[in-house]
């Protein structure tokens, strides 16, 4: 199993087919799809998780190279923290692993009931 540290759980443009996917290429390893905790909001050009009762589905990286993370809360910026949650894998099994957690206002916010993002906003 993983350690807690080395696991990234991505719900938006970090996922496979989005932009900011390729800050994960080369540098992180996809383990497949999961989910976690927590209500999805559309904030326009990205998504972000809030506290909530509700399931967010996303997917699961190995991080190769521990700088990454630095890399990505440099790009997430000031309206997202991350923090360590508990993911439950696609095959049952379940995990520690980072998440960025939106903190910044809802106004224009619209909630995405399913908490899946990809139907929400599909790759063009």
């Amino acid at each position: 199993m993983a350690t807690r540290a080395d696991l990234l759980f991505v719900y938006g443009t970090l996922m496979r087919g989005y932009a900011l996917n390729r800050l994960l290429v080369g540098r992180a390893t996809f383990l497949g799809e999961a989910r976690a905790g927590g209500r999805l909001l559309d904030l326009g050009r990205y998504p972000g998780v809030v506290p909530g009762a509700g399931t967010v589905h996303g997917e699961v990286y190995r991080l190769a190279d521990p700088e990454l993370l630095r890399t990505i809360d440099r790009e997430e910026g000031y309206n997202f923290e991350r923090r360590r949650t508990t993911v439950m894998l696609a095959e049952g099994r379940r995990a520690r692993a980072w998440i960025y957690r939106y903190r910044g206002s809802w106004e224009r916010a619209i909630p995405i009931p399913d908490g899946d993002y990809r139907r929400a906003r599909p790759i063009d």
